[in-house]
């Protein structure tokens, strides 16, 4: 069954719309939609960004409109997806991230590629070096030589293999969309993907991050965080790669980059606190959705 209403919010059409005023974040949460049909559920765990109105039709369907797209939702849905579950549960316990912190794509773009085996606090320490010295942008660290850049990222780790990637980054940026980041994100997603991981140094991790947190596009992101929670509560097989993991989460979900954005961070942030290389179950919030004997990997 294709079940498309996931992350959305639900709501009859003569119900009251949205005024237009924005709310602050924290004050964006969804109430369940209340439906006659005792099958249609939509609980908490809809991305509270996300608005949809709802109409009844002929028969036992939905029509979930978000314009400009329309979309279809079977009437008999089964319990929410363990997908579904496993944002409710993380958006509950730790709400909105923020994530990715960064002042400017290119900020985040940098950051994607320091990050690379090291913790996030060095990366800081690095684009910190990089602010201070004026050639946090495009052209300014396109023009930096080789070693220079090398000594200002060095708290990040593996400083002059990065310092060779990001000039690799840079190159391709300048080369292939004349320096400009609008441009480049306006490029086709399948195809900009595609020629990131040509780029040497940049692997699948670091292309969807860049797209997903720099560009606003609809690319989920998979880091290692991702793959234990999913394959400790046996919900990927245990051989799944980056690839089957990732299309399990984009099958499921709808192709928007904020429920990616911040489904991914709060991933990180429950992968960080419990679902380390050893397991700490004790009050992560999704213990209770483990198999009956514990965590499979």
């Amino acid at each position: 069954m294709r079940i498309v209403s996931a992350f959305v919010t639900l709501r009859h059409e003569d119900h009251h719309h949205h005024d237009g005023a924005r709310r602050p974040r924290s004050e964006q949460r969804v109430r369940p939609a209340r439906c006659s049909v005792d099958c249609l559920r939509t609980p908490n765990w809809i991305y509270p960004k996300i608005a949809y109105n709802i109409r009844p039709c002929r028969g036992q369907r939905f029509v979930a409109t978000r314009k400009p797209a329309v979309t279809s939702v079977d009437c008999h849905l089964p319990r929410p997806s363990p997908l579904a579950q496993l944002y409710d549960r993380l958006y509950t316990a730790y709400g909105p991230q923020e994530w990715w912190p960064g002042e400017t794509p290119f900020e985040v773009i940098v950051g994607a590629v320091l990050t690379q085996n090291s913790a996030w606090r060095n990366v800081e320490h690095a684009i910190e070096n990089l602010r201070s010295g004026g050639v946090l942008s495009p052209r300014a660290l396109h023009q930096l030589p080789q070693p220079e850049l090398a000594e200002l990222i060095r708290p990040s780790g593996y400083f002059r293999l990065k310092a060779r990637r990001l000039k690799n980054l840079l190159d391709f940026l300048f080369t292939r969309y004349r320096g400009s980041l609008e441009r480049m994100f306006a490029a086709d997603l399948p195809t900009l993907r595609a020629e990131l991981l040509e780029v040497n140094g940049v692997g699948p991790e670091t292309a969807d991050s860049i797209l997903l947190y720099a560009g606003n596009l609809p690319t989920f992101v998979v880091d290692t965080y991702t793959q234990r929670v999913l394959k400790r509560h046996g919900w990927v097989d245990r051989a799944a790669d980056y690839h089957a993991v990732k299309r399990r989460f984009e099958s499921e979900l709808p192709a928007d980059a904020a429920l990616y954005n911040e489904f991914h961070a709060l991933l990180v942030r429950v992968g960080n606190r419990h679902c380390r290389k050893t397991p700490d179950c004790e009050h992560c919030p999704l213990a209770d959705l483990l198999p009956p004997g514990g965590p499979l990997v």
